[in-house]
Parts: structure tokens; C-alpha cells; sequence
């Protein structure tokens, strides 16, 4: 362990795992270590009998819950959009070649206390119970105008200069409802909280664009895509990636502490007494406790169920979100269902969770609205976490430290730390244009 390395990375979580790979890639010499026996971190997944453990303690599973082997329990569970920028950064770097996705059957939102398929075409606009005749033809002129508007072809842009007028400005003049503004800016441009309304209109524009596109891909049900046999999938194939380009594992390394050197600079990471020297460190807020600070909690249930979510036309991998308004909350909350067809439970049984951002320390009472929606369950578990972000200066300190993961159930806002804390260390962006797998074919 008494090597030099450019950067050493601690944790396994999704993130971390990402990072090593792209900068492995990079040509850097990238040491990654983890303290637990496992890849993933925060974001690995469960067989049925870690899941008891880790919520129930020495309790066993019981037997008519089927085979703890057959289970796949996401701890950060998140569906990935199919043209999304996790989808792209897999491609990009080839590791599509070590997972396998299956597309999500269905993307619904709450409305008025009921369930219904999200609308996200012109078509699918005027087919919509959500919305009255007149409504829909007024939204579907405003999904016309989405689906055509071209950032670089002024004659789409209806006059408007969507860097300037904000969302509430551009909706508008279409007349909507609040009712409808809801749906889109929550189930669609996938926000989680209200702000957007007041923000320039681009960014919704290029969100509903993004999920238009998503569906179009797979022309399933949903804009979304998930890994098969669970999200733990995920951090190892990227963790093969580094290793392929030079990077060096090291788990169940326990008490790895950061050194600094007389300026402040991380300089090395020493764990059972050898230390490894390094010009940068990345990881996960829970090494570096005190260079973060907590910005919020995500409250979560898990579900395991034996029957679909009702009203989600049998669907065996679902989204609903429940927007912020409709609950009376500041914001949203998100249900997410998957099943022994994404094989992460066996056969007939369905894995639920319901997440939000925590807003009072009654985590049961407070998902209740979610839960509600499930139907019966065979065993419900219940959980917190706190959302820590760094408050460090990297230029000074040379660490490079991840947010906590959020409530949604998308991949999206986890990307873009990534490709944030990407720009950090090495001073430039990951391009995605550049088609690393077919570098990598001609090297070979």
C-alpha cells in the first residue's frame, strides 16, 4: 500500500464508483477503497436476509417471503431515464457491456387523490383523464411547442427567449391550469419542489424534451430504464471499468483516515497502520464528517408486497410521484415499484418504496399518503437518513466530496454531481460526444 497515487477514492457508492472509472479512464493512477466488504456503499442492494439485518436485527426472514438469494433491495432506489446523462455516461464508457436493463412499465402521477398515466405527447395529452376537453387542446398546443422548440432554430422559439422568461411566463400563455402546471412540472419536467415556476423556462423546456425523448426510445410505458438483479449492479461495473484501465480495489479496509499535510492538502489515506500517498482524495460524505454539513433528511419505507400497485394498470415496475401541492407538503414525494420481473424478488412478489423529503421526525405518519397507495403488505420497513453536502474548498484542501443521495427516484441530479465533481478534479468536462468503447476496441 506505500504506492503513490494520483487519486485515492474512498467508498464504493454509486458516485465514487463512477468517478474511479472516468478518471481511470483519464490515464490517472486510482486507488479505491471501501471500509465495508462490499461494493456500493449506500447504494448497494439487499438480499432478504441483510435487509432483516440491517432492520431488524438478529429477527430471520420468514420462509414464505422465498429465498433470500432471490432478492435484489435497493437502498437508493432510482430509475434511470432512457436518454438520460447515467445512460449516456454508461455508453460512453462501455460498461453497458457488463449490465443488462429492462425498460419501466409505467410513469403515473397522483392527482386529486387517484392515480393516472402521466400524459407525455400531444396525443397522449388529449386521451388524458386528468384533464377537461378544453384543457387538453390548450395543452396539447403547449406539448406541440416543447416537442418542436430547437435551441438553435429561432423560428421554433414562438419569439420568446427561454433563458429569460420564466416558466410561470411561458405556461401562461397557454392558459393552463394549476391543476396541469402541476403534472408537468412534476411528473414530466420531473422538479421537486415549485421553485422552477419562477426560474427561466429553458431548463423545464429541456427537462420535458428529455423525458418526450425517453419514451420514445423504448416505446415502453415509461420514460425509464432499470438494472437488472438490482441497482448494486451499477457501482461494480464501473469498479470493473477502473480495473480494466489500471485501478486498484482494496475493501473491508477498515478506519481509513485522511492525512493532511502542514498546508491542509489530503496528502495520503492510512488504514491498519500503512499509509498510501495521493495528491487528491474523493469520497462519500461519511469519511470526511467534518467537512460537511447536513442540509436536510430523507424519510423511506420499503415495501414487500405480493400483488402490483393497484390502480397502476398491473404494471411490474412502476414510477408515481405525488406532487408537493397535492399533499399539502413543501415537497414531492415518489413511489417506486419493482418486481421479480426486474429480478430483484422472486416470482410474484413486489418490492415497493415510497421516499420524501423528511419534513418532521415522524417518518411513518409522514410517508402515510404513499403508503396508502400500496394496498396490503406482506412487511413494511421504515427509515431515515440525513442529506449531507461538503462545505470544504477543494482548491485548498484536495478533497473532493459527493452529496448524499436525494428522495427522487430518478438518476438525474446524482449525474450532475458526478460530472460536477469530475470538473473539479480534473479541470475539464467529461465529454460525451467521444465514444470511449470504440477507443477502447481499437486499442485491443
Amino acid at each position: 500500500m506505500d504506492e503513490e497515487y494520483d487519486v485515492i477514492v474512498l467508498g464504493t457508492g454509486l458516485k465514487e464508483c463512477i468517478l474511479s472509472g472516468l478518471l481511470s479512464v483519464d490515464g490517472l493512477k486510482v486507488l479505491h477503497m471501501d471500509r465495508n466488504d462490499y461494493y456500493g456503499g449506500e447504494s448497494s442492494s439487499l438480499s432478504l436476509i441483510q435487509l432483516w439485518k440491517r432492520f431488524r436485527g438478529n429477527d430471520k426472514p420468514p420462509a414464505h417471503l422465498g429465498a433470500s438469494r432471490d432478492y435484489n433491495v435497493d437502498m437508493i432506489p432510482k430509475f434511470m431515464m432512457a436518454n438520460g446523462t447515467l445512460v449516456r455516461v454508461l455508453i460512453h464508457t462501455d460498461v453497458t457491456k457488463y449490465l443488462s436493463f429492462k425498460a419501466v412499465d409505467g410513469s403515473y402521477v397522483f392527482n386529486k387523490g387517484k392515480v393516472h398515466k402521466v400524459p407525455a405527447t400531444d396525443m397522449e395529452a388529449l386521451k388524458s383523464p386528468l384533464m377537461g376537453l378544453f384543457e387538453k387542446r390548450r395543452a396539447r398546443k403547449f406539448f406541440m411547442y416543447v416537442q418542436d422548440y430547437d435551441e438553435n432554430d429561432p423560428k421554433t422559439h414562438g419569439g420568446l427567449d427561454l433563458t429569460r422568461v420564466t416558466t410561470k411566463e411561458l405556461i401562461a400563455k397557454y392558459g393552463l391550469d394549476d391543476n396541469t402546471i402541476d403534472f408537468i412540472g412534476h411528473a414530466l419536467a420531473l422538479h421537486r419542489d415549485d421553485r422552477y415556476l419562477n426560474e427561466p423556462a429553458y431548463d423545464t423546456v429541456k427537462r420535458m424534451k428529455l423525458y418526450a425523448e425517453s419514451l420514445a426510445r423504448f416505446e415502453g410505458g415509461s420514460p425509464y430504464i432499470y438494472t437488472l438483479y438490482g441497482l448494486g449492479e451499477l457501482p461494480q461495473a464501473f469498479a470493473r471499468l477502473s480495473a480494466v484501465y489500471g485501478g486498484t480495489y482494496m475493501l473491508n479496509k477498515p478506519e481509513c483516515k485522511v492525512e493532511f499535510d502542514e498546508e491542509g492538502k489530503a496528502c495520503g489515506v492510512t488504514s491498519e497502520g500503512e499509509t498510501a500517498r495521493c495528491k487528491k482524495v474523493v469520497c462519500d460524505p461519511s469519511y470526511l464528517p467534518n467537512k460537511v454539513r447536513r442540509v436536510g433528511k430523507v424519510a423511506r419505507a420499503i415495501a414487500i408486497m405480493s400483488h402490483p400497485i393497484p390502480n397502476t394498470d398491473d404494471s411490474h415496475s412502476v414510477q408515481v410521484i405525488l406532487p408537493q401541492k397535492q399533499l399539502g407538503r413543501k415537497s414531492d414525494m415518489y413511489l417506486f415499484c419493482c418486481s421479480y420481473t426486474h429480478n430483484v424478488a422472486p416470482k410474484g412478489k413486489f418490492i415497493a418504496f415510497v421516499s420524501t423529503e423528511a419534513e418532521t421526525d415522524h417518518p411513518e405518519s409522514e410517508l402515510k399518503p404513499g403508503i396508502d397507495l400500496l394496498g396490503p403488505v406482506d412487511e413494511i420497513f421504515f427509515d431515515t437518513y440525513d442529506r449531507l453536502e461538503p462545505v470544504n474548498e477543494p482548491t485548498l484542501d484536495h478533497c473532493f466530496i459527493s452529496t448524499s443521495y436525494d428522495a427522487t427516484t430518478h438518476f438525474e441530479s446524482t449525474v450532475m454531481d458526478v460530472l460536477s465533481m469530475y470538473t473539479k478534479i480534473t479541470g475539464k468536462n467529461v465529454d460525451l460526444s467521444v465514444d470511449l468503447s470504440a477507443a477502447s476496441a481499437a486499442e485491443e
